[in-house]
């Protein structure tokens, strides 16, 4: 579903990614960690065709960025710090918004379906400003579900949540995943991540250091090899 070979993001004199190589079958989920600064967010900011690669091939379903991105950008749901809601509209509001713009049909009951599925249906027309941090961020996923996104992108979508709502989000991923979603989120909290990754791959200075399935590693075998490779790309 996603390859990507030797890609470079370069700022002027300055590298985001160094040669990064990874591959996502259709229906993992790959969970990136790093420190700030490690270029997790530009890579998925590429990979949403939102910036262009400066070097390297990526491919999603078949279709090469930036070339096609037309073709990709309706396969994509993407979370990023910005929620893209509008504080002043209701949460049905918002969602119908954004499935106009997608031109879905049936829109009303796909929207009270997902407002459902993400626990907010009956908040479902108070304005987004009365809502929680936890409870913006789950109907920031419900905007990215609401197309039926084959590919979902995550960048630190837990930032900022409590332990109860990083809960809830955990439990939300881990529903919305499996054979016909492929995921990709990255976070800095190594024993979430662990629990919803079929594979997990740690960036450090614009490299992938490291990616494996996640049956093959424990949470203390990750926080050492983080712990690792972090230091030696500081």
């Amino acid at each position: 579903m996603i390859k990507v070979q030797r890609l470079v993001k370069r700022f002027g004199y300055q590298y985001a990614l160094r040669g990064v190589n990874l591959e996502v079958a259709a229906g993992e989920t790959l969970v990136l960690f790093g420190p700030n600064g490690a270029g997790k967010t530009t890579l998925l900011r590429i990979l949403a065709t939102l910036s262009k690669p400066t070097g390297g091939q990526v491919y999603i379903n078949g279709y090469a960025l930036p070339r096609e991105s037309g073709m990709v950008r309706r396969q994509i749901g993407l979370v990023t710090h910005k929620t893209l809601l509008y504080n002043r509209l209701t949460a049905v509001e918002n969602l119908r918004f954004y499935g106009q713009i997608y031109g879905l049909t049936q829109l009303d009951e796909r929207v009270k379906a997902l407002l459902a599925r993400v626990g907010l249906y009956r908040r479902r027309e108070d304005q987004v400003r009365t809502f929680s941090r936890g409870m913006v961020q789950r109907l920031t996923i419900a905007r990215a579900l609401l197309h039926d996104p084959p590919i979902l992108l995550l960048d630190e979508p837990d930032t900022g949540l409590d332990p109860q709502a990083s809960d809830m989000l955990l439990h939300l991923l881990q529903e919305i995943g499996g054979a016909r979603r492929t995921i990709i989120m990255t976070t800095h909290n190594l024993s979430r991540g662990l629990a919803i990754a079929d594979k997990v791959g740690i960036l450090a200075n614009g490299k992938l250091s490291c990616e494996n399935n996640s049956t093959a590693l424990s949470e203390d075998t990750l926080r050492s090899r983080y712990q690792q490779i972090t230091s030696e790309a500081a």
